[in-house]
């Protein structure tokens, strides 16, 4: 690890817990690069055809409870 990088991790290790997180959420954004502007159309459609296909009957909903015991039901697998 470089001189800089040592030094800048602990400037960062005395920073308060809510400057580390908005440090991360700036660096996030910075890694992941601008936003596509056809993702948030593509997920407008896809939530309005599931919800479509709930109200035509053509699919069945299921209870988030349910989802989120049956997801802890295979972590603990």
């Amino acid at each position: 690890m470089s001189t800089d990088v040592a030094e800048i991790e602990a400037k960062i290790r005395s920073l308060s817990s809510e400057d580390k997180a908005e440090l991360l959420r700036v660096l996030i954004d910075e890694l992941d690069g601008p936003a596509d502007p056809d993702v948030e159309r593509a997920w407008m459609e896809e939530a309005q055809r599931r919800h479509r296909e709930i109200l035509e009957g053509k699919v069945e909903s299921i209870p988030a409870e349910r989802v989120f015991e049956e997801a802890r039901a295979r972590l603990k697998q």
